[in-house]
């Protein structure tokens, strides 16, 4: 197993490499968000990025961007987002990222109203996506999204998604799928049913509210029993902690008492 942080976008990238270097992880997993993270800033600090990465003996797997509306019902809005995804995912590769993470589309706006558009518009988008990770030689793992998302939450949707596209891989994220589901059914579906589709992890708690990026063990996902069932399928890849607290030791901390559950 190798474990990665992911970058706080508001610090300089270069900051964040040498501080998770510190902190023993394997790599770093890039939010490529502004301000400081965008993928024209990455393509102009490319080298000095990819020579602090080699430095300080970091893999590199890239988070696309957040914040964009690529299901938007704006024309022009959409457009644009998916303009910047394609050029995030083009820097992403030229960074030499070993795969990437990204959002499905989100629902906002009048949306939730004329749902058939949005999803044509969503799955057009992952095709335009596929394609051209296809071509750029780079895995794409789709995370799975907290409920008010209204796309790519529930198993349902991720049937959809591998039927259409069966080059897609799975980031499976504790704290989106625990959102609402107190008992853990989503999680543990996820991993029963698309443990072969696994291709990267999220991990990070919370109380089954929001999704607040705590701490492992600060709130109430099962995490021994979420282990048991990924050792079962035998997942051994690339888990970034998705913990954003001030306090960093907690990164730390989390790691240590994952590699202990991994290995019991």
């Amino acid at each position: 197993m190798r474990f990665g942080a992911m970058n706080f976008p508001v610090l300089p990238v270069l900051d964040e490499i040498v501080s998770f270097a510190g902190m023993g992880f394997d790599y770093l997993e890039l939010a490529m968000d502004p301000p400081m993270a965008h993928h024209s800033s990455i393509s102009a600090g490319k080298k000095e990025i990819a020579r602090a990465l080699q430095d300080n003996g970091l893999g590199l797997v890239c988070h696309l961007p957040t914040f964009v509306s690529t299901a938007d019902l704006t024309d022009s809005l959409r457009q644009a987002s998916v303009v910047e995804m394609l050029c995030s995912l083009e820097v992403a590769v030229e960074l030499g990222a070993e795969k990437v993470v990204l959002h499905p589309s989100m629902v906002g706006g009048m949306g939730p109203f004329v749902m058939t558009k949005v999803k044509s518009y969503a799955f057009d988008f992952i095709s335009e996506m596929v394609v051209a990770a296809r071509q750029l030689n780079v895995t794409i793992c789709l995370e799975n999204m907290f409920p008010r998302n209204l796309l790519g939450v529930l198993p349902e949707d991720f049937e959809q998604f591998f039927r259409a596209f069966p080059s897609l891989k799975l980031t499976l994220d504790t704290g989106h799928a625990h959102i609402a589901d107190p008992k853990g059914h989503c999680l543990q579906k996820l991993v029963e049913q698309f443990g072969k589709q696994i291709g990267h992890l999220h991990f990070s708690d919370n109380k089954g509210r929001r999704d607040d990026h705590l701490a492992i063990g600060e709130g109430t996902i099962n995490f021994p029993q979420l282990v048991r069932s990924l050792k079962a399928i035998g997942y051994d890849d690339t888990l970034t902690l998705e913990v954003f607290d001030k306090d960093r030791a907690k990164l730390v901390a989390g790691r240590e008492r994952l590699k202990v559950l991994f290995a019991d």
